[in-house]
């Protein structure tokens, strides 16, 4: 921690500024001044983010400069505001922040293609959010501490005080702003950690495509002769859990680059989802929750330290933040050559899409700009059956520019080192939610080590009648017949009329992309053949 260090730079001049503090240091700080911190009995720090236990999207705005407009993809994920909006809310968090007697820097890196590497500051008030970002962002050595400089992105994270409604563009107590010109970011109105570490990676997103760098939502593995896999999916398609396969080393589990040189991660760390975690289930996860990990938002008993990972009376969206190196099989520095195989995967609880299916790059695009997965009957008030839920490039979110540059380099990347794409299905089987069963761990493991061995490249296909997709008839350690999913319903015509419906959804989803999408993409469509018949 450097005594003399300042932050008067950035407005900051009274309190003490702790830079860089140890893990220790911040488990003593958070114990001494965080109601209900504690420390599990695995050593992880136990911590609350408050009446906000995810993210706020609707409340996250971007400020418009004419010289970066035509680049941002304005709408419902980006929301323009104002430069005198930011400059108010800008001031409003370093008054807040200047009002503690002692506040945490960190300062790390994004990126570990040291080529497009970013110095990242975090200035914040609460020491879980400084061990978290401590975590989640590439940790430097006290020489590149020493040589930093100024950074290339600044988040001030005053969280504990609510933005004002009466500023204009901002519509509730939270604000989330980014300046990408500025390279800026302010957090008012939430608490939730999770803020920064996706604040960051807009960024990147908005950074990486002018740098021909494609920026990704996935996880990334490599096998033992060095080839790599890539993982994307929406929450609770099973893209971190898969990510930690026993037979292959993890880069990374949730943001990668890919350039002309290969992939790499974004962070320093993991964020896991832990509701229901067992060390059955998810050993390499379960073992990273020691000392230096960060549980977030969990139950646990007070007198022993244990946690109830199946308790969700705070939230579903309980969580883990961990230095990757935490994970036994972390291939370090997490980079990779060009992968070899791409794989979306989707959680279907419609139940008619194939459990394995190989795309063509035509369609490989269609399935990553449309980013398909479903919520099931029961997650939210009034639904009663399988909801589609779209979210372009798997990260919607998060996306700064247009989802088709994203999938015109992806396009790129597949076509220049020949990696096969596909479609993999952990939702539903002989039925949907509330009929079928939950397409088993196990098969689709074997369905991933299948694709990774290139068993399932050479395989006999069928196309699938519905969806037009390419679907191997017979993968090893998988039974047959759940392969293609028409079988595997005991009413055929209910299949049909299901398939027909999630068919309708997507392509009424992709009318907002038909006129820019490439008209190749527009014919890969699902179904396309059936409806212009």
């Amino acid at each position: 921690m450097d005594q003399d260090f300042s932050l008067e730079q950035h407005g900051i001049a009274g309190p003490d500024v702790r830079r860089n503090p140890s893990p220790a240091m911040l488990y003593q700080a958070a114990l001494l001044e965080e109601a209900g911190s504690a420390v599990a009995d695995s050593g992880a720090l136990i911590a609350y983010s408050g009446a906000k236990t995810g993210r706020s999207p609707a409340d996250k705005r971007v400020v418009r400069h004419a010289e970066s407009a035509d680049d941002i993809w304005w709408g419902e994920v980006n929301v323009k505001i104002g430069d005198e909006s930011f400059a108010i809310n800008r001031e409003r968090a370093v008054d807040y922040l200047n009002t503690f007697d002692t506040i945490y820097c960190v300062d790390g890196a994004v990126c570990w293609d040291p080529a497009y590497r970013l110095k990242i500051r975090v200035i914040c008030a609460r020491p879980y959010h400084a061990l978290f970002m401590h975590n989640m962002m590439i940790r430097l050595s006290e020489d590149e501490l020493e040589a930093f400089g100024e950074p290339d992105f600044l988040i001030l994270n005053a969280g504990g005080f609510a933005a004002s409604k009466t500023t204009r563009g901002v519509d509730s107590k939270t604000s989330v702003q980014l300046d990408l010109e500025r390279a800026e970011m302010i957090i008012l109105g939430t608490e939730y950690a999770g803020e920064m570490k996706k604040g960051i990676f807009t960024v990147m997103n908005y950074r990486g495509p002018a740098a021909g760098v494609l920026t990704m939502h996935c996880s990334a593995t490599e096998g033992r002769q060095g080839d790599t896999s890539l993982l994307f999916g929406l929450s609770g398609t099973g893209k971190t859990t898969l990510s930690a396969d026993p037979q292959r080393r993890l880069i990374g589990d949730d943001e990668h680059g890919w350039s002309e040189r290969g992939i790499f991660n974004l962070e320093g760390g993991c964020y896991a989802k832990v509701i229901d975690l067992s060390a059955e289930s998810e050993p390499e996860i379960h073992a990273a929750i020691r000392f230096g990990a960060v549980l977030e938002n969990v139950v646990f008993d007070p007198e022993t330290g244990t946690v109830d990972y199946g308790d969700r009376s705070l939230t579903e969206n309980t969580r883990a933040a961990y230095p990757i190196e935490f994970m036994e099989r972390a291939k370090m520095p997490c980079v990779g050559d060009h992968p070899r195989n791409v794989i979306f995967l989707t959680c279907d609880a419609f139940g008619v899409l194939p459990p394995v299916s190989r795309l063509t790059p035509e369609q490989a695009m269609y399935h990553f700009i449309s980013g398909y997965s479903a919520k099931v009957a029961g997650t939210e008030e009034g639904v009663d059956e399988p909801k589609a839920v779209f979210s372009p490039c798997f990260g919607g979110p998060f996306l700064a520019r247009h989802p088709t540059e994203y999938a015109e380099l992806l396009a790129e990347r597949i076509r220049a080192h020949e990696a096969q794409t596909w479609l993999v299905n952990t939702g539903w089987t002989g039925g949907g939610f509330g009929v079928g069963s939950r397409v088993d761990l196990a098969h689709t493991r074997a369905m991933l080590d299948a694709i990774h061995a290139g068993a399932l490249l050479d395989a006999e296909t069928v196309r699938d009648p519905a969806f037009g997709l390419d679907v191997p008839t017979s993968c090893p350690d998988v039974p047959p017949e759940i392969l293609l999913p028409r079988n595997t319903w005991d009413d055929p015509a209910a299949y049909d009329a299901t398939a027909a419906k999630l068919l309708e959804l997507f392509a009424d989803n992709f009318q907002q992309y038909e006129e820019v999408a490439p008209p190749e993409v527009v014919r890969a469509a699902p179904g396309r053949d059936r409806r212009h018949r």
